[in-house]
């Protein structure tokens, strides 16, 4: 893995509205968090047919956001799946300029954003059965500032390092054996600008 690419940029309507299929997004989600997974155990996760999750994993493949991954069990049968890349990015810039590649990108934004307040929406319900510390840990922030557009797309790869280096230190961890305490962790950032 340690020679993947760190994010792949999808800059094509195609490869996005492959993405932007809501089971196809859970799928490629539920991949980066396994880092491999059959499509039977992925299945089992999103209480769907296996039939019907291996067809929309080879629509993923066929865009190259998936894998093939070496097989982690000694059956032979399984067939096991990675994701292509270590993230993705998705840029504004790559979508202008004509209205069905603007209309895809708003597209894949509201179903990401759908998806992701979703996830939080689970955390809220599920709030109870997690730990003290788990819950003091959590965070649900809001700053409004006053920034120019330089300033924000500043203080968006700032946060963006600082995430990684985070990351890269929970899989060198994991990769180490030290996997004691250590969950799955969603963190969510919008930076936008918006007028009264």
């Amino acid at each position: 893995m340690a020679d993947r690419k760190r994010d792949r940029r999808i800059k094509d309507v195609g490869t996005l509205k492959a993405l932007t299929h809501p089971l196809r997004a859970q799928l490629y989600r539920l991949l980066i968090i396994a880092r491999a997974s059959t499509a039977s155990q992925l299945a089992e996760h999103v209480d769907e047919a296996v039939a019907l999750v291996s067809y929309h994993l080879r629509k993923l493949a066929e865009h190259g956001l998936i894998e093939e991954a070496e097989p982690q069990s000694g059956d032979g049968r399984e067939r096991w799946w990675q994701p292509a890349s270590d993230g993705l990015s998705i840029h504004d810039e790559d979508f202008r300029g004509a209205p069905e590649k603007a209309a895809a990108h708003i597209a894949a934004s509201r179903l990401f954003f759908e998806q992701r307040a979703d996830m939080y929406r689970r955390y809220l319900d599920e709030r109870a059965h997690w730990s003290d510390a788990w819950t003091t840990a959590s965070d649900d922030s809001e700053w409004l500032l006053r920034l120019t557009s330089d300033e924000l797309a500043d203080l968006a790869k700032e946060m963006g390092a600082l995430v990684r280096r985070y990351e890269e230190h929970g899989r060198a961890a994991d990769a180490a054996g030290d996997s004691g305490g250590r969950e799955n962790v969603a963190v969510h950032t919008y930076g936008f600008p918006f007028r009264l």
